[in-house]
């Protein structure tokens, strides 16, 4: 190489050399204004997150829900039925002496809705009830068809949870099936005879998607396939299937089922009127333990005797009787769990003409709890216009609750609350004319 071409050469690499040099100066300069301005700056804000979706629940998803009274035979099914519904039906000492279910509608006590009542002052109150079916006693064997067993399981698979009742009372007039009084074996028996059916209905049920997966290859019945091995599995586990982590997919398949271990439960332990006055009993810390064990639903004392008594006496001579013996009635909180167990809540409608309480299934959507009210009231639906019983009673007046800004307007993605006050707008349109009504409902 030449001395001229070296010089060249030399410059050129100078010449690279400042302008790199340069560069990272300036870049260091605006690099830290940049983190000045960004210590000045207020922080972003977060992104707003969507809400998260609430797991489907087992069971059906309607407004018409009901609940079954169940257990062993004699154990005080007809007698808590008897008091829940004041009606007259069979409730003698022998086993099998209810054939068919005895179904009843119970008020639901709700002091928000009386409240509303005296408020407004309606010509018409409508409360909200709890749809009840009394069903015969399974005895063992039951899945078998012992006792009628197979009648009877049928009848519980046709509710939507159940009122488990045991026995805890000694009473020489009062035979008990299995000849002596032990509630953990009768829970046991219970348990066993229902989860034996889901066994034996689910065996049926993957011969069945077996013989379909021979003729095709359709994914959806692999995927339902899968989803009853893993129940039959979990049920010869001696589990109860409301009790497994199951994936959304995997609930939307049982809700087809209407399997029997799948039903919400609530214990009602039937014991003396002195036991349940003194609030103790031998079998409830027992009783407690094994439930605890077993999923840890809810557990209500009552004594049916207690029940009867009441519900026998004129209303002013049953308060008398509650305060000189300081008792009180189970049923108001054994009606209110029957109706929160099966996943049913409420909403109002209140006006000078009407306060009434409107069922729906938990996680309903404006859209379907409008629905209830009249199909056009879905299909046209615009918005939900809701405020709070707490509100308003806080507050006064709608007004007041308006001013206050908890007087909100919601879309059709609003999930209903249990205790909303609602007014739907919604817009009909009639078929073959242009116009169309914007409909208020009161």
């Amino acid at each position: 190489m030449d001395s001229h071409a070296t010089i060249l050469f030399a410059r050129f690499f100078f010449v690279l050399f400042l302008v790199v040099f340069c560069s990272l100066c300036v870049c260091s300069e605006v690099g830290g204004v940049v983190e000045e301005l960004a210590a000045t700056m207020p922080p972003k804000a977060a992104k707003s997150k969507e809400p998260v979706a609430e797991r489907p629940i087992l069971g059906r998803f309607s407004s018409h829900l009901k609940i079954g009274i169940v257990g062993l035979p004699n154990v005080g099914k007809s007698t808590l039925f008897n008091t829940l519904t004041k009606l007259s039906i069979p409730a003698m000492n022998y086993p099998f002496c209810t054939i068919e279910p005895n179904e009843a509608r119970v008020f639901v006590p709700d002091e928000r809705f009386d409240w509303l009542c005296q408020v407004y002052k309606p010509k018409s109150e409508v409360s909200a009830f709890l749809e009840v079916n009394d069903i015969a006693g399974l005895v063992r064997g039951a899945h078998a068809g012992q006792g009628l067993g197979n009648n009877f399981l049928s009848h519980i698979r046709a509710v939507d949870g159940i009122f488990h009742v045991l026995r805890a009372f000694e009473d020489p007039e009062v035979t008990h099936v299995e000849d002596t009084v032990d509630p953990i074996r009768d829970l046991e028996i219970i348990t066993q005879e229902l989860r034996l059916k889901d066994i034996e209905f689910m065996d049926r049920k993957i011969e069945d998607l077996e013989k379909v997966l021979k003729r095709s290859n359709d994914k959806q019945t692999k995927l339902e396939l899968e989803c009853c091995q893993k129940v039959l599995a979990w049920l010869k586990d001696e589990k109860d299937v409301r009790l497994g982590d199951w994936k959304t997919a995997d609930i939307e398949i049982l809700n087809t089922f209407q399997l029997l271990t799948a039903k919400p439960v609530v214990y009602l332990v039937n014991m003396t009127e002195k036991d349940y006055q003194r609030k103790k009993n031998k079998w409830l810390p027992k009783i407690h333990a094994w439930v605890q064990e077993h999923g840890g639903e809810t557990i209500i004392p009552f004594s049916g005797v207690l029940e009867q008594k009441l519900v026998d006496m004129p209303e002013d001579e049953a308060a008398v009787y509650c305060k000189e013996n300081q008792t009180i009635s189970a049923l108001p909180k054994i009606i209110k769990t029957g109706f929160t167990a099966i996943n049913l809540i409420y909403f109002f409608t209140a006006g000078p003409d009407e306060v009434k309480c409107w069922q729906i299934r938990k996680q309903s959507k404006a859209p379907q709890a409008a629905g209830t009210i009249h199909t056009d009231f879905e299909r046209g639906f615009i918005c939900a216009e809701v405020m709070k019983v707490e509100d308003l009673k806080e507050l006064g007046s709608e007004a007041a609750v308006k001013a206050a800004g908890k007087y909100k307007q919601e879309g059709k993605n609003y999930v209903v609350q249990d205790g909303d006050i609602i007014l739907f707008k919604f817009n009909v349109t009639s078929s073959g004319k242009n116009d169309s009504r914007i409909i208020w409902w009161v």
